[in-house]
């Protein structure tokens, strides 16, 4: 909604570097986060508390594959052309396919809340 649109107010004079400086450091941002997310979505997998539904577990993997697909084949070679100079069309499809993990991004949320809730109503219980 912020991030992504606002690359078409860049300019075309500066859109390569500033590109480029984008991918560089949003990794520094974004990939630790995302790797911890993976590894406690295996771990969920792997270990998942009795209180929480098989369904949610495996559910929020396949958000998590969806987000990584989408990632990996759509967002990363967007971003690829687009450190070749600014070109409308491949910045509407970044704009409009980042839906894609903001949607799954924001079901996985609902799913841990949901996952999380026997064990919060469960503490305070107690």
């Amino acid at each position: 909604v912020v991030h992504y649109p606002l690359f078409a107010a860049v300019g075309a004079d500066r859109f390569v570097a500033y590109e480029n400086a984008h991918a560089r450091l949003i990794t520094f941002v974004v990939g630790p986060v995302m790797l911890v997310e993976a590894a406690t979505t295996v771990l969920l997998v792997v270990a998942r508390p009795p209180s929480v539904p098989a369904w949610i577990v495996w559910a929020g993997l396949g958000l998590l594959a969806v987000i990584w697909l989408s990632t990996a084949f759509v967002q990363v070679p967007a971003h690829g052309r687009l450190a070749e100079g600014f070109d409308e069309v491949v910045h509407q499809r970044l704009v409009s396919s980042n839906w894609i993990r903001t949607i799954a991004w924001s079901a996985r949320g609902g799913l841990l809340a949901l996952a999380c809730w026997p064990i919060l109503h469960a503490a305070t219980r107690s």
